[in-house]
């Protein structure tokens, strides 16, 4: 597609250069899979979508990731709060926005294709598209990611393909005049809160934990409690010395190449009929080291660098006990599968610290909610009577906290100057109170939110309207930013209607695979 800038080469396994940019996400964690087979990891159209697809789609992602292809990124995982819920998100959106631009005959062309390429980050030098570093980025960190030239191309096409069905989507969205400047002076008007903080250390000591109750959640749950998975591995390392690790890049690079192709003569050896790992790596003169059992939560002192060397030691069976090549930093792994210790059932003894631990969370999470009631319902009686929020409070029996006055969307700041005293931190659990505070009215409470150390409850005093000449300097901006926003959201719904019409299906938490 991009012929100006393709040449033949030969595709090698080859390490990540010193200077590419790393990974924001390393493949170690599990990600889900549908039960009943570790090849599938959900089904959409009908169709299962395999796990060699799925970690194709995750590779994607971060090759995406280290092109700068952001926009594309957030419309595909949006939403998404773990690294598990963004590759899935990632893979299953692509998917179906590649069939739904199938459908309406999207196909970008391809000197579009390459003019995107063109604009990557990684591409650019002081003169604009640098073929040096095109060139660099695709002999050197493709390879190593299992890509080639053409998975680029792949990316850019998804990139203008997915941006027009996104126009065609929200192109009826309109903002009027009086609504930006309603959202605008809801978004920049200065907000005053009272909070009522709750923590679970007020209630830990009335929520006692009965035989009964604990017998009761084990006979309900027996299937799920079980024992952690362990493994035990051998394992040799091909890694750079400290002398080589002071090498310029390009000599670096190179010392990098000796040893990556020394790593996969030892793997080819290593699948030779009846070869022995240790024999093996005595062949060619590598010590090999043993871990103790070990989790995939606690792993073993030997690998808990490299978490996704460790993760790789739970991809092994009896079956293929031999792992590829695992690549960590500047060194190279293989592992050899040890001894397996599976999961199993555990005893009601055994699972009696993990029921406790569930039943007070879930005990002191009723109770505070149950307190949060009483309290709200207290204060909201006593300042409808026309008592102000402070004496509200304490007659409920609690304090209040006078949040620093805030907006829901504070505009940018200029950066400080090196002699002004730093800013007062921010409020503690700040984003929760707005996100409680954001569609009152003053006057009014809300409802309990919870927080990671307990909860809270907001009472919204005074809303200040903004300065009206801000919304006229500002007016266009604003209202450009605003379509921008309803348009998102309205692409959104969309995408989640086409995901209602594809049935995706996706895993139980339980039924895990690793992407490697």
């Amino acid at each position: 597609m991009i012929n100006v800038m393709r040449k033949n080469q030969r595709i090698l396994w080859i390490v990540i250069a010193f200077l590419a940019i790393p990974f924001v996400f390393y493949f170690q964690n599990d990600i889900l899979t549908t039960e009943g087979s570790q090849n599938q990891v959900g089904e959409l159209y009908g169709r299962p979508v395999s796990n060699v697809e799925f970690q194709r789609n995750a590779r994607l992602f971060s090759l995406a990731q280290q092109l700068g292809m952001f926009t594309l990124m957030q419309d595909l995982v949006a939403g998404a709060q773990t690294q598990e819920e963004a590759y899935v998100e990632f893979t299953f959106n692509r998917l179906i926005l590649r069939e739904q631009a199938e459908r309406l005959g999207i196909r970008p062309a391809p000197q579009e294709v390459a003019n995107v390429v063109r604009e990557l980050r990684p591409f650019r030098g002081d003169k604009g598209f640098d073929p040096a570093k095109y060139n660099e980025f695709t002999q050197t960190t493709l390879p190593a990611m299992g890509f080639a030239e053409g998975d680029i191309e792949e990316l850019a096409t998804d990139q203008l393909a997915f941006a027009r069905l996104k126009e065609i989507v929200s192109s009826g969205v309109q903002v009027a005049e009086a609504e930006s400047r309603e959202n605008y002076q809801r978004s920049y008007g200065k907000l005053n809160v009272a909070v009522v903080r709750l923590t679970n250390d007020q209630v830990a000591k009335d929520a006692p934990i009965t035989d009964e109750e604990i017998t009761k959640y084990f006979e309900a749950n027996k299937e799920t409690l079980k024992s952690d998975d362990k493994r035990k591995v051998s394992f040799v390392t091909l890694g750079l010395n400290e002398e080589e690790k002071k090498l310029e890049p390009k000599q670096r690079v190179e010392v990098l190449q000796k040893l990556a192709d020394r790593t996969t003569e030892l793997s080819q050896a290593l699948l030779e009929p009846g070869a022995n790992f240790q024999q093996v790596a005595t062949k060619f003169e590598l010590p090999v080291q043993t871990t103790g059992d070990f989790t995939k939560t606690a792993p073993d002192p030997l690998l808990a660098a490299n978490p996704q060397v460790s993760a790789a030691a739970f991809r092994l069976t009896q079956q293929e006990p031999t792992s590829d090549v695992v690549q960590a930093g500047d060194a190279f792994y293989i592992l050899h599968l040890a001894g397996i210790d599976p999961a199993r059932p555990l005893t009601l003894e055994e699972a009696r610290p993990k029921i406790v631990e569930t039943l007070r969370t879930q005990k002191q999470r009723e109770m505070l909610t149950a307190r949060a009631t009483e309290i709200t319902n207290k204060i909201r009686e006593a300042m409808t009577g026309g008592t102000p929020v402070e004496a509200a409070a304490q007659q409920a029996g609690v304090a209040v906290e006078n949040v620093p006055p805030f907006a829901l969307a504070d505009p940018p700041t200029p950066k400080p100057a090196p002699d002004q005293p730093p800013a007062p931190p921010e409020t503690p659990d700040l984003q929760s109170i707005k996100g409680a505070v954001a569609e009152l009215a003053p006057g009014e409470i809300s409802a309990f939110t919870p927080t990671q150390n307990g909860g809270l409850i907001a009472v919204l005093e005074k809303r200040e309207q903004p300065d009206p000449a801000g919304y006229e300097a500002s007016k266009a901006m604003f209202a450009q930013r605003f379509l921008r926003s309803k348009r998102e959201i309205a692409f959104y719904e969309w995408l989640r209607e086409r995901r209602e019409e594809a049935g995706v299906k996706t895993a139980e938490p339980d039924q895990q695979a690793t992407v490697g």
